[in-house]
């Protein structure tokens, strides 16, 4: 069932990431609420007050120095945690040159023999960021979400590189929430339930196929048109993508 409001939704994203978590602390998670002109920050803040009072260390991480400022006067209760993608880089690089032969050192340098890596949550990561996230992710030993992320944007990159990005770091990152509006539907997914697809009829959303994978363009023409032809706009659709497909 689709959330009521975004409220809703945000302790939807809360449930889903902890079942998430509980099934692979060391995973790569991303979490998705995809509603035009959301104003992202507010959000994220009252994400991570539900994840503190949940007593789940972490770090809130922002592409630059800018947004962690703005986070940190925005919810100062958290401004300890708040920091940027190069802030914390640096952080795995000190911890990685205090003990170079230890693995495990690049870690959070705050992190004592007796304290686990905290959780990093990395908000907005754009393509701009790409081989930042990528260096975060592999350098840190324990979860990393991404809030957001748009990694997988149009600028992502065409040829070889998008096709060594999609199967290397992106093919990584596993859904724990999504709930991403689309032209007359909307594509759902908690974990551990499976990506559901609904329908936007005159009397509201409907739920109209279950998938085990987040569902391409494709699969849900063909789920939203009942299996049978898809239509001219949906045909336009598939060519579109076909083309795109074949310019990376």
């Amino acid at each position: 069932m689709l959330p009521a409001d975004l409220r809703t939704a945000e302790m939807e994203a809360v449930v889903a990431l902890r079942s998430a978590l509980e099934r692979d602390r060391r995973g790569r998670w991303t979490v998705e609420l995809r509603f035009e002109g959301l104003r992202l920050l507010p959000v994220v803040l009252r994400l991570a007050e539900a994840l503190d009072a949940a007593g789940l260390p972490f770090r809130l991480l922002f592409p630059d120095a800018g947004a962690a400022a703005l986070a940190r006067r925005d919810g100062p209760g958290l401004a300890s945690r708040i920091a940027s993608f190069g802030d914390q880089l640096r952080q795995q690089a000190a911890a990685t040159s205090a003990d170079p032969g230890d693995a495990s050192a690049a870690s959070d340098a705050e992190t004592t023999a007796d304290e686990a890596p905290p959780l990093l949550l990395l908000v907005g990561a754009s393509q701009a960021e790409y081989d930042e996230v990528e260096r975060l992710c592999q350098q840190h030993p324990a979860a990393v979400v991404l809030l957001n992320p748009g990694l997988e944007d149009a600028a992502v990159g065409i040829g070889s590189v998008a096709r060594q990005r999609r199967r290397g770091f992106l093919a990584e990152l596993q859904a724990a929430y999504a709930l991403v509006p689309l032209a007359g539907s909307a594509l759902r997914r908690a974990h551990p339930s499976d990506w559901e697809l609904y329908r936007l009829d005159p009397d509201g959303y409907r739920l109209v196929s279950r998938f085990d994978h987040r569902p391409d363009g494709e699969e849900r023409d063909a789920a939203l048109s009942g299996g049978e032809a898809a239509g001219l706009g949906a045909t336009l659709r598939s060519v579109d993508r076909l083309l795109e497909g074949l310019q990376r």
